[in-house]
């Protein structure tokens, strides 16, 4: 083990990687890993593998078009068999080319459901090993549009429903415009038959549920295209946020005040989309992570002020006591305050 949960297969060098079929879905599938390697620049990348259809292509296609590929292989101990899945999966990265293969046994506990907790433990795992190399993951057009629908039906505003960045670092994804069918068409061609992951056909998980009953319905109805509409708007409203997100930082320094103190008057002259975006980036800076009930509340004390007492964002750092927002003299200060003193004390 090289280091706790990890085992480290050192694979063939680069000069020995075969050769891949020059066929239709591998073609597409390496013009998207290119596209994103130029986009991003990074001599050497970490994949996500867990042996399906997309991470297997997208490893086969970053072989061909990166310098130096690792393989990093999660093993979520969630089915009996699990590491021989995981180990099968490693043995494709060696025999691809890939310099290094780990497979890293995970603890898959947490809150938020079996996906939530899964999910966050292979990304803790994904970047305790990936070496300071950028990650890139096997997500597809078809996730994207899951993704924005998620986000539609739970009505988190323009953040959810933009989905995924092809670049979030140190997390890339070359293969969001790729269909997933193509994912597996690539590894017909490969020669390769991946893992079918049984949670994939779990009608217990919500975006098993999308995936099987949603989208079809949506395809049917509005006589197809959905899935790339969806991923297309996602992209839009990247663009979109990214700008709000650069007129947001600018209001933030312009609000600033001494002792990271926001001026109410320069936020209440933004627009409340630009405005919100500023008081939660400064939330998140004092280690809170705003609902949109929380959030709302705070940007109450700038947009519609009269006279409310403090706004609890988090718990304090002892008993009784709670983080808090409050407005004074004319701007919004985070501060640690004991509970009674929080519910009876007004602010002007």
């Amino acid at each position: 083990m090289d280091r706790a949960g990890a085992e480290l297969i050192v694979a063939s060098p680069p000069s020995a990687r075969p050769l891949l079929p020059e066929t239709p879905a591998i073609h597409e599938v390496r013009l998207a890993v290119r596209a994103w390697l130029h986009a991003h620049p990074s001599r050497e990348v970490t994949v996500a593998l867990s042996g399906g259809p997309d991470s297997a292509a997208l490893t086969a296609a970053a072989l061909a078009e990166a310098e130096v590929v690792h393989a990093v292989v999660v093993d979520h101990r969630l089915q009996s068999g699990s590491g021989i899945v995981a180990e099968r999966a490693a043995e494709f990265a060696r025999e691809r080319g890939c310099a290094t293969a780990r497979v890293v046994g995970v603890e898959v506990t947490g809150r938020g459901g079996l996906e939530a907790a899964a999910r966050a433990a292979r990304y803790r795992a994904l970047d305790e090993h990936r070496d300071g190399r950028p990650v890139l993951l096997g997500h597809t057009l078809d996730d994207q549009a899951e993704t924005v629908l998620l986000g539609l039906g739970r009505g988190a505003g323009l953040r959810s429903i933009r989905g995924m960045a092809a670049f979030d670092r140190p997390w890339g994804r070359p293969l969001l415009e790729v269909r997933r069918d193509t994912t597996r068409r690539a590894c017909r061609e490969l020669g390769y038959e991946p893992y079918e992951d049984p949670h994939n056909a779990d009608d217990r998980f919500t975006r098993v549920r999308l995936r099987r009953e949603v989208l079809p319905l949506l395809e049917d109805v509005l006589n197809g295209g959905v899935a790339e509409a969806l991923a297309r708007t996602a992209g839009q409203l990247q663009e979109d946020g990214h700008a709000l997100d650069l007129w947001a930082a600018d209001l933030r320094a312009r609000a600033c005040l001494e002792g990271d103190r926001l001026d109410a008057g320069v936020l209440a002259s933004a627009p409340a989309a630009v405005r919100r975006r500023a008081v939660r980036s400064w939330l998140i800076d004092h280690t809170v992570s705003p609902n949109e009930t929380m959030l709302r509340a705070v940007d109450d004390l700038v947009a519609a002020w009269r006279g409310q007492g403090p706004v609890a964002v988090g718990r304090g750092a002892g008993p009784g006591t709670r983080l808090v927002v409050s407005r004074r003299r004319g701007s919004l200060a985070v501060e640690y305050v004991d509970r009674p003193k929080a519910q009876a004390t007004g602010r002007r």
